[in-house]
């Protein structure tokens, strides 16, 4: 049975056009659409939002307007709401995402990149031809930034323990499989070119790849303690 206090769409459009200007019918007809919201209908077929139609859809505008937050995530966390927990997931605080995406500073020749990062001569070819050093081709020979600088110091380390160009290239392709999740997940809000979703977007990218990082020391780590507990 339909609440006799429920609202017409119409009606809930006026209620909350105070708050999100740009909301109108065909966007609530298209979270409905999505599964996000499911008003009960009346007799005749029309749509008739009770309170909590109401509150939840201010729910999903608050989300999309305030953190940019894609319709899945947000279905993810209305999901949690139906079991009862109304609490919002909060993220915890990640690295600067200035410090963490900046673009490189100063850059060096590969004589100044073999000396910093200790790299033998030999393996600065197979870097490159890997894909894990990016040198900028000028007039003077090519050149490479501080970033390039550390991946060479990282392979140096590796490859002191026997590890082969084959071997680092693997560790490439894992981290730009990353960079796909990451793109998916940032799809929507990439759309928004206003300097807020940018640094928004910014933010949430640089978190990510923050956790993601270390989720997978978490999860090697994990396999290391397995792998000596067996031998």
């Amino acid at each position: 049975m339909v609440d006799s206090a429920a609202l017409t769409i119409g009606e809930v459009i006026n209620l909350l056009k105070g708050d999100f200007p740009d909301v109108t019918v065909s966007k609530v007809r298209f979270l409905e659409s999505q599964g996000l919201i499911d008003p009960p209908r009346s007799t005749s077929g029309y749509r008739q939002f009770t309170t909590a139609d109401v509150k939840r859809l201010r729910y999903i505008l608050e989300q999309q307007r305030d953190h940019y937050l894609p319709l899945k995530i947000i279905k993810s966390q209305l999901t949690l709401w139906e079991r009862g927990d109304e609490t919002t997931f909060v993220a915890p605080v990640g690295p600067d995402a200035h410090e963490l995406l900046e673009e490189p500073g100063d850059t060096v020749d590969a004589d100044e990149l073999l000396r910093r990062s200790g790299l033998p001569r030999r393996h600065l070819r197979a870097l490159i031809e890997d894909g894990l050093l990016h040198p900028i081709e000028e007039p003077g020979g090519p050149r490479f930034s501080s970033r390039d600088v550390a991946v060479a110091r990282e392979s140096t380390r590796l490859l002191s323990y026997g590890f082969e160009s084959r071997h680092l290239r693997s560790v490439r392709i894992g981290a730009e499989r990353r960079v796909e999740l990451l793109d998916q997940l940032t799809a929507a809000l990439r759309r928004n070119h206003s300097p807020e979703a940018r640094r928004q977007v910014a933010e949430t990218l640089a978190a990510c790849a923050d956790a993601l990082g270390k989720l997978s020391s978490l999860v090697v780590a994990a396999g290391i303690r397995q792998m000596l507990d067996n031998d």
